[in-house]
């Protein structure tokens, strides 16, 4: 019987150092619980100040704002956006980063001030100053959304002790204890429904709105809204130890592991910035060789205004903004990315390999017939049947189950064994008991008479005693999604395969109805890994779709691991790269066009504050540009590539 696929449990190099920490070039400004007030306080005086002085230089002629009066006044209007600034470059060098952003802007503004260009020194400070706060509270906004989409668990919960509701803190209740739950409120903890039925809206973990309903005994989970009747759940989960707690400690520490464009930038900004620095340094000093009429003053200026331009703001800001909205956009459509590496792994992907049962198909079987050989008692081998299959957590054995009904645990089982890609083995008063596919039936030499490749349904053969006793039928259905998944990876140009333990009629039957482009069946799990290593053999990158943390060989081949119905599995959350919280295959080319939209999005960002840059940094060093597009090329820049790649949180993508 088929092997459900899995999540990847693969080691990818993990790049811990993180932009947002550490010392040196640091733009995470925590913002603690500041007003927005309060973050824009120091640049309102300073903007005051500066206008007041602008005015009192040129349009307001007094004696007296002269000389070391309007020293002091520019100096009084500096320091509020220019401290802190200078305190940041000054620990930066202190912790060997010297040539950090808040050096150039250090130098650049004190330069300013040294050739008496006050107003374009405060103005330069102020300007940057003001992007940074943005720059900040567009990165927590990120990162707040990221948090606010999963964690939304009320603090509190009401308890049942005795007969009587009690509220405590949620993150006191015990695992045991009965959760009151009234329509409209949300469960705080996982646990075990106990009343009959209830209809839950679970958007915050699947990003789906419809409805589910849950029957006693079934799991429900932290996030979830009770939308009907009061009900009951026993918490059976630590408050920590939710899936919810699980998913929101991914997310929030995808940022860890960064896409190669990032770690890119951020290598290069290391090298470009004391690059320039010398550049600049050059454009002050080396014309004195060349030019007959040199001005100290005007080529410091020039360099000045070359230092300001070269900031690499934009870059280091605005690209992890964009993972960080890519990540947030996954998440609020129910997938989640274990790291921008893999927003960018996906968007290149040319193959999607996925598995059948659970991924494509319901996963959900329904026995059609049970042909039992006349030498045979029917029941007797159902019963034997249905023992052995409650040993196996395949969804046949859920079928089987629901179809004979109660299973009789006194059914003397020894040696039970799983064989894996063909089914289960054990002995029944020194007998043995054979249930699983045909190929197991071929592994142990038991003959049979009939032509098992003609019936497109699920089958497993059962043997007892070393004789074939017959065989039971089983049927699973399409997901409603699963041919718009295929029809949409089409669109993208990428190539539908599909690898399953199932017999082969019933796999290429699936793959016709799908339109798939490949799909093979009766495979062993080192058959599925063989298929894809032949995939990968022609250079091209493969994405594995499952539901389950059977198929690690083959997982660990691809390029990105997707979990389907990650809900379901802890280790999966755990191991897999893209998690689809729901089951809807359809959320695949959907986690492909994320990747693509945002790989997008950050290049327009490169591109664009590249070509700026470069621009007026030659219009700088000619000493055709002054202060003012100066502070365009760095700041207005940066606000600009911050406002297109927190453009991605809003866009649609179903």
């Amino acid at each position: 019987m088929e092997e459900c696929c899995s999540t990847k449990p693969k080691k990818k190099e993990q790049h811990t150092h993180d932009h947002y920490e550490g010392h040196g070039h640091d733009h995470s400004h925590d913002t603690g619980d500041k007003t927005v007030f309060q973050m824009f306080l120091p640049a309102i005086i300073s903007f005051l100040l500066l206008l007041i002085g602008i005015a009192l230089d040129n349009y307001i002629q007094t004696e007296w704002f002269k000389g070391w009066v309007r020293l002091v006044w520019y100096l009084a209007a500096y320091i509020p956006v220019g401290f802190p600034v200078l305190k940041e470059a000054y620990e930066s060098i202190v912790h060997g980063d010297v040539f950090s952003e808040f050096f150039l802007m250090g130098i650049a503004t004190v330069g300013a001030f040294a050739i008496g260009e006050y107003p374009e020194g405060v103005a330069v400070m102020l300007f940057y100053s003001v992007g940074e706060v943005f720059q900040a509270m567009a990165v927590t906004r990120a990162k707040g959304n990221i948090k606010a989409l999963l964690d939304q668990r009320p603090d509190e919960v009401t308890v049942i002790e005795g007969s009587q509701p009690k509220t405590i803190k949620a993150k006191e209740s015990k695992i045991g204890d009965i959760v009151q739950l009234k329509p409209g409120e949300k469960l705080a903890l996982d646990g075990e429904l106990i009343t009959e039925s209830a209809s839950f809206n679970t958007a915050a973990l699947t990003g789906e709105s419809k409805p589910d309903t849950k029957t006693k005994g079934e799991t429900v989970l932290a996030g979830m809204i009770n939308m009907n009747n009061i009900a009951l759940v026993k918490v059976n989960t630590a408050y920590e130890d939710s899936k919810l707690s699980k998913i929101l400690e991914m997310v929030q520490n995808a940022t860890a592991q960064k896409a190669p464009t990032e770690l890119f930038i951020r290598k290069f900004a290391k090298v470009y910035t004391p690059i320039v620095v010398f550049l600049a340094i050059g454009i002050c000093l080396l014309p004195y060789l060349f030019v007959d009429d040199y001005q100290f003053r005007d080529w410091l200026y020039r360099a000045l205004v070359f230092l300001v331009i070269s900031c690499p703001c934009a870059l280091v800001i605005s690209i992890p903004l964009g993972y960080f909205g890519g990540i947030g956009a996954a998440s609020r459509n129910g997938i989640l990315f274990k790291g921008s590496n893999f927003l960018d792994s996906i968007a290149e992907i040319q193959n999607v390999v996925m598995d059948k049962t659970g991924t494509m198909t319901e996963g959900v079987f329904k026995v059609q017939e049970v042909n039992i050989q006349p030498d045979f008692n029917k029941e007797e081998i159902l019963k034997l049947v249905n023992t052995l299959e409650s040993k196996s957590t395949h969804p046949v054995a859920t079928a089987i189950h629901n179809y004979a009904g109660e299973i009789d645990h006194s059914v003397p089982l020894e040696n039970v064994e799983e064989i894996a890609g063909h089914g289960l083995k054990a002995s029944v008063n020194g007998k043995e008991l054979l249930v699983g596919n045909f190929k197991l039936m071929d592994k142990f030499g038991i003959s049979y008479d009939i032509n098992h490749s003609n019936i497109v349904y699920t089958l497993i053969a059962i043997a007892y005693d070393k004789k074939f006793a017959g065989y039971i039928t089983i049927a699973d259905s399409i997901k409603s999604d699963a041919k718009e998944t295929v029809d949409r990876l089409h669109r993208m140009g990428v190539k539908a395969t599909m690898l399953s333990g199932d017999k082969s009629t019933v796999v290429k039957y699936v793959a016709d109805q799908l339109g798939i482009d490949s799909a093979f069946g009766d495979l062993l799990p080192e058959d599925k890994v063989n298929k894809v290593k032949e995939i990968k053999s022609k250079n091209q990158t493969v994405a594995f779709v499952g539901d389950g943390v059977n198929d690690a060989p083959v997982v660990a081949l691809s390029d990105v691991g997707i979990a389907m119905g990650g809900l379901g599995s802890d280790a999966t959350i755990e191991t897999a790269d893209v998690v689809i919280q729901d089951d809807k295959p359809s959320k695949i080319p959907m986690a492909i066009n994320i990747g693509k939209q945002t790989k997008k999005i950050v290049w327009q960002n490169i591109v664009l504050a590249f070509a700026v840059k470069a621009i007026v940094l030659g219009l700088g060093a000619g000493g055709l540009a002054t202060m003012w597009e100066a502070v365009f090329a760095d700041v207005g820049v940066a606000m600009l590539a911050i406002l297109n790649a927190v453009r991605i949180q809003r866009m649609k993508f179903s």
